[in-house]
């Protein structure tokens, strides 16, 4: 059994199913897999699957298996096999053996349909796919039988060699399980089992033009597998009566047992990788990686870590009933880990020209600053102090009203701090013709580096890159990528893409050292945490991409 159990596993219904099956001695050894089809890239509801699997597999000291569904040789790349690859890896765990792939097991797929023809179990069907649609009913009405339905087995053996050599046109003919057409499941009713498809398969080339279906692939690679608990999310709660069908009827002695979990839903987004992939193909994000999407690939871009995902995964748990996730609850995640993780500096994002009249044109101060406020272990960095430096535009007010007695910034004729540096005071301002400030002027009290005058109360701090050391960089900021929280539900999602989710400025970081250090996730004082792109680095012109914002940031307001 699993050693040192902790009680919020023990709440979780599918370790408490397999703690009951190691109890009774149903099985000794706990294998999973994880059978993604390579049609796209994995997203977070494919984490929460994959930590699942992989992570009961090492609870147990058991396996989990990696196995391709390629069932449907239609838009399979080898590209999506690689990136799911990468996804698992950098997400922490490792499959049992060899990477699996449902063709592996085509042959005895092949001998299995066989085997359910000669119990007089399947039959060869000529209706089109519409008239199958038609015949199936509908959760009111029951399905009628096909007129080919009462074949004979002989006929029926000489019809799928004919599928399985070529002799019939793509879609004149299938292999269907015969059930029962009255069934209240109407996955019961006469499910396909084999399709003809003249495609090149990725695995076994021009070898066979018939494709066994996802359902009749999936349960018996299970079996061959020794897969012991068979995961999957609630909408194939009714195909485990076929899963089941399937396995008792070619005989199956010991048959693997299906369990349904919550899917993961989350606001704002959608997960379905038909939808996904409308968004790339319309060139609505940038690809599978745009830090918007909400792919692993897209959260490992914008600087996510794996073990965030991972604990992200391990608050929201496993139910049976779907709900919709915050995507707050997401970010807390990573916010918890980069606040105790990242490194402090400045970064100014919205510039604007300060000069202290009072510092020689040739000033130059190196001031030595904490990495993170609570961490000395994290040691100090060295800042260069400049008579030009850059604040942020909404740092200053020329002047304040009654209704801003709040404003804690920079005020002409008022003082501010600068982070970890000193007391300046605007004296005057420089605009140009538009009316836009383009320069405070302003002088500093050279007995405040880091200390509080004696004689008043500086009110506010704010964060300042020299204008002379500083790196010109762009930064990208998202937003919800949809402007309602169930774009799955609406007609037609596309209508509802937030043409807002990315912003981008341009300004300044505050050394170059931060480029120098491109795999580091920063929190940039006052604005949020961010992280160098490195799949478009530009040492010249680095863009960042904000993870997340900090948790509380009205004072840029």
């Amino acid at each position: 059994m699993r050693e040192n159990k902790n009680k919020e596993c023990a709440k979780n219904f599918i370790y408490q199913i397999i703690e009951n099956d190691l109890v009774s001695g149903k099985c000794t050894l706990v294998r999973t897999r994880f059978p993604p089809e390579p049609n796209g890239y994995l997203h977070i509801g494919h984490a929460k699957s994959i930590c699942l699997n992989f992570g009961l597999a090492q609870d147990y000291k058991g396996y989990c298996n990696l196995r391709f569904d390629d069932t449907n040789p239609t838009n399979k790349h080898a590209k999506y096999i690689e990136a799911i690859k990468k996804d698992i890896n950098w997400l922490g765990f490792q499959w049992n053996g060899t990477v699996r792939y449902s063709s592996d097991y085509t042959e005895i797929l092949y001998l299995y349909a066989i085997k359910l023809i000669k119990k007089g179990l399947a039959y060869v069907d000529e209706l089109s796919k519409a008239q199958i649609r038609e015949y199936r009913g509908t959760l009111k009405d029951p399905g009628k039988n096909s007129p080919y339905r009462s074949r004979s087995i002989q006929e029926n053996l000489f019809l799928f060699n004919k599928m399985k050599n070529g002799m019939f046109s793509e879609g004149a003919a299938c292999l269907r399980a015969k059930i029962n057409m009255s069934s209240s499941f109407i996955v019961m009713r006469d499910p396909v089992l084999y399709r003809i498809k003249f495609i090149q398969h990725h695995k076994t080339g021009t070898k066979w033009c018939i494709y066994p279906t996802y359902d009749f692939t999936h349960c018996i690679s299970d079996s061959l597998e020794g897969i012991t608990h068979s995961l999957c999310t609630l909408e194939f709660q009714d195909n485990r009566q076929l899963y089941n069908w399937i396995l008792k009827n070619i005989d199956i002695s010991v048959p693997p047992r299906q369990y349904e979990f919550a899917r993961l839903n989350l606001k704002y987004t959608v997960t379905s990788k038909r939808c996904l992939k409308l968004l790339v193909e319309k060139k609505i994000v940038d690809g599978w990686d745009d830090p918007r999407m909400p792919t692993i690939a897209g959260l490992r871009r914008r600087g996510y870590t794996a073990s965030s995902i991972r604990e992200f995964c391990h608050r929201i748990g496993l139910t049976k009933q779907n709900n919709q996730i915050e995507i707050s609850t997401l970010e807390s995640c990573i916010r918890d880990e980069l606040n105790e993780l990242a490194p402090r500096v400045m970064a100014v994002i919205n510039p604007v020209k300060i000069i202290i009249n009072n510092l020689p044109k040739d000033y130059n101060e190196k001031l030595s600053m904490p990495n993170h406020p609570y961490k000395s272990e994290m040691g100090t960095r060295n800042v260069m102090f400049t008579r030009e430096i850059l604040i942020e535009k909404s740092d200053f007010r020329e002047n304040i009203t009654n209704n801003d007695q709040h404003y804690k910034r920079l005020v002409l004729g008022g003082e501010v701090r600068l982070r970890n540096s000193y007391v300046i005071k605007a004296e005057h301002i420089e605009k140009n013709i538009q009316g836009e400030i383009i320069v405070i002027y302003c002088t500093c009290d050279l007995k405040t580096l880091n200390k509080h005058p004696d004689d008043r109360k500086i009110r506010g701090v704010i964060h300042w890159v020299s204008a002379i050391y500083g790196i010109s960089a762009e930064f990208r900021f998202y937003d919800n990528l949809f402007l309602v929280p169930n774009p799955s539900n609406c007609k037609n999602f596309l209508e509802n893409i937030n043409p807002n989710s990315l912003t981008v400025t341009h300004g300044f970081v505050e050394s170059q050292n931060i480029i120098n250090n491109a795999n580091i996730s920063y929190q940039f004082e006052r604005i949020g945490y961010f992280r160098i792109d490195n799949s478009c680095f530009q040492s010249t012109h680095p863009i960042f991409h904000q993870i997340v914002s900090l948790r509380n940031i009205s004072n840029l307001k």
